[in-house]
């Protein structure tokens, strides 16, 4: 069986916050992100998901240490 699965572009996220704690609240705030967007009935797959959340993740970039690039899949 082929299955063809569509290119798509998602977040490559590199948390540089040395203490454990801030770390995680950073993941946790990430993954908020995708949990507000899966509730709008789209996903990573959803053509615009970058365009979407990207202005989420740049405000978090400003409070946590991290770095992301933006790869196709």
């Amino acid at each position: 069986m082929k299955v063809r699965i569509p290119k798509h572009r998602e977040f490559v996220i590199s948390i540089e916050e040395p203490e454990e704690a801030r770390h995680q609240e950073c993941w946790e705030k990430l993954q908020q992100i995708l949990t507000d967007y899966e509730k709008e009935g789209k996903s990573v797959y959803t053509p615009t998901f970058i365009e979407d959340n990207e202005d989420k993740v740049k405000a978090l970039q400003q409070e946590y240490k991290f770095t992301y690039t933006i790869e196709l899949k």
